[in-house]
């Protein structure tokens, strides 16, 4: 009941971390913070499609995309180059979530 009269008022629902900082935005914000981006990247320690080692000039990339309800969080959040994340958007390639966290690509035929 509280979380749908937020909703309805407009309040963005945040998930703080230590000193306050956010790390769940929920469905209000799009782009993942600035504080969210670095956890996201310290977690990762790379890009996480497989076999990649790019660690540095990362996206931010919704797993589950947030136009189709995807959340802006660590959980649905990961770490990619610029290569692997256009990639990730491409029709033509299937994207495979590994249990080990990384993301496995697929050109299809």
């Amino acid at each position: 009941m509280a979380r749908r009269l937020a909703c309805e008022a407009g309040i963005i629902p945040a998930v703080l971390g230590s000193a306050s900082v956010p790390l769940d935005l929920g469905r209000r914000s799009r782009y993942h913070s600035e504080h969210q981006r670095i956890a996201m990247f310290l977690r990762d320690r790379g890009c996480r499609a497989e076999g990649c080692d790019r660690t540095i000039g990362l996206h931010a990339h919704h797993q589950q995309h947030w136009v189709d309800g995807g959340h802006t969080n660590l959980d649905d959040g990961a770490s990619l180059c610029a290569w692997h994340h256009t990639l990730i958007h491409d029709p033509t390639y299937q994207t495979t979530y590994l249990p080990t966290g990384k993301i496995r690509f697929h050109r299809r035929t």
